[in-house]
């Protein structure tokens, strides 16, 4: 597969997040017009390009300058980094240090609809849904004819409308994920014409899956894409997503279904499981058989003060030398919980080699978030490779680690666990089986370690242990009936340090307050 790097950001025609009208006396934001940009075929891949960006930069010009959405620090804003702390610092994964504006409302599990955090992430979704929408309105074959767009160049931009209706896609998932009622959109409405009507949680479903059974057949086969963008595995992960989950959204079990797509994942033959698992959060991870989707960085071409470079630099401080983990200076932010150092019988990574912690100068418990000292520091994210070489970025700034948003480990985990809460398509041995290909490696596969059985309480302790620091953890806690109430507690849960219980309603997040205010057609998610 060659690369598909984002180098070049093409300004593309946006309005508001939410397709509303607003500031109708603001001079254009760029000279150049959509009817200029999609006049030559040549630009609708840079388009495409900005499209898949939008998930790791925050504007137009760098890590500073022209961002794509306003109120909040630009390094702030960025889609993977608002993404990864309302998924991990809202459990007991993560704890952060700092006390920027209403980011404390994460731990303390007290947002409101007033939370800039909570908002920029909404904005973020809906940016980049409104992104995608532009793009899927200007390809279609009557739009192409129309420009003497044809032969090979309308093939490949079919291709690149497919995933955009991806992208949009998964942006709609994390908007039903973390908000159930959204407003909705698509490319049939015009832009700034109308408020947006507010569509419901099945409703949203049901269009989620019905835009991805329609594209999955469509796209690339798996890895027989360019690297970075999305193919025909990457749509059947998020669509086992969606139905792993389904009993959350609407109320109806789909772990048949989930099997489905995780079994067309494994049984390509696309896929394997990266021999190390350290290697997957390296500098060069980007060369590895187990990622199925990831947002791309570069330490040269994606340059942003979010994504990963939040991700390298904000767990590193104390008596952490920030040159081993490739980067000029630390954070000194981002730590873990006790209650996640649980997990692991041996925290020195001696039995269970996901293990990556930093004792030195750390305590185990944590008296105070503000200091970093307090709690274990995880290594698990480096911008060195597998060498030892620090990432391209001469001023060890921006690090060249990939994120995975899919990878194989997650789903053989997922149809294991669909198998135990009773889907079918896969047997019990199979289903033990595939939880144990995860388990083994961690264990230097050795069959010592093997669990002898599945159960949702071992499918859960593994996810845990896997899948860490990769913003999971909120979504599996809610599955799992452990997010809200008392019967599961992490340190500083609901703002009392040895946790406490927090209502039902904090597994949607609220709709932001100037979002209702600008569109009356909007109700604001139950208990705020």
């Amino acid at each position: 597969m060659t690369r598909f790097l984002i180098k070049l950001l093409l300004p593309v025609l946006v309005l508001t997040t939410t397709g509303c009208l607003k500031d109708l006396d603001r001079d254009p934001f760029f000279e150049v017009t959509s009817a200029a940009v999609y006049k030559d075929p040549a630009n609708y891949k840079a388009v495409l390009a900005k499209l898949y960006a939008g998930l790791a930069v925050s504007g137009q010009q760098g890590p500073a300058g022209k961002p794509d959405i306003s109120n909040i620090d630009e390094g702030f804003s960025t889609y993977l980094r608002q993404y990864w702390k309302a998924q991990e610092l809202t459990t007991d994964e993560a704890v952060i240090a700092w006390l920027d504006g209403s980011l404390p409302d994460y731990h303390e599990m007290d947002w409101s609809s007033g939370n800039e955090f909570v908002a920029a992430m909404y904005n973020r979704i809906f940016y980049q849904i409104t992104q995608c929408n532009e793009f899927i309105r200007e390809s279609t074959p009557e739009k192409l004819s129309s420009r003497g767009i044809s032969g090979t160049d309308a093939d490949n931009i079919a291709q690149y409308r497919l995933e955009a209706r991806f992208l949009r896609a998964l942006s709609y998932w994390h908007a039903l994920d973390m908000f159930g009622s959204v407003p909705f959109v698509t490319e049939a409405d015009l832009v700034g014409a109308f408020l947006p009507n507010q569509v419901g949680p099945i409703d949203l479903y049901n269009y989620i899956e019905s835009e991805l059974l329609v594209v999955i057949p469509q796209l690339s086969a798996p890895r027989q894409n360019e690297l970075g963008r999305a193919d025909r595995a990457a749509a059947q992960a998020l669509l086992a997503k969606l139905y792993l989950n389904a009993k959350t959204y609407i109320g109806q079990e789909k772990y048949t279904e989930c099997i489905e797509n995780c079994q067309a994942i494994i049984n390509s033959g696309a896929y394997q499981l990266e021999p190390n698992y350290r290697h997957l959060f390296l500098a060069d991870n980007d060369d590895n058989s187990e990622f199925i989707f990831s947002v791309r960085f570069d330490g040269l071409r994606t340059r942003t003060w979010g994504g990963m470079t939040f991700l390298v630099h904000a767990p590193v401080g104390g008596s952490m030398v920030a040159a081993d983990f490739g980067i000029n200076g630390g954070w000194g932010g981002l730590r873990t919980t006790s209650r996640f150092v649980d997990y692991f019988t041996d925290t020195t990574g001696t039995t269970d080699t996901r293990a990556m912690f930093w004792f030195d100068g750390q305590t185990r418990e944590i008296n105070n978030i503000a200091l970093f000292t307090d709690g274990y520091a995880i290594t698990k994210y480096r911008n060195v490779t597998r060498d030892g070489v620090a990432g391209s970025d001469p001023e060890g700034n921006h690090p060249d680690n990939d994120f995975p948003l899919f990878r194989l480990a997650d789903i053989y985990l997922m149809a294991a666990e669909a198998k135990a809460r009773g889907g079918a398509g896969i047997s019990d041995a199979q289903a033990l089986d595939y939880a144990n290909t995860v388990r083994r490696r961690a264990h230097s596969n050795s069959t010592a370690f093997d669990f002898t059985s599945l159960t949702l309480d071992n499918i859960f302790d593994e996810r845990t242990r896997e899948l860490y620091w990769e913003a999971q953890r909120r979504t599996d806690l809610i599955r799992f009936g452990k997010f809200t109430g008392g019967s599961y507690l992490w340190d500083w849960k609901g703002n009392v340090k040895e946790g406490t219980a927090v209502s039902d309603h904090l597994k949607l997040f609220p709709l932001p307050a100037s979002d209702l205010i600008a569109n009356p057609k909007l109700q604001q998610n139950d208990g705020y």
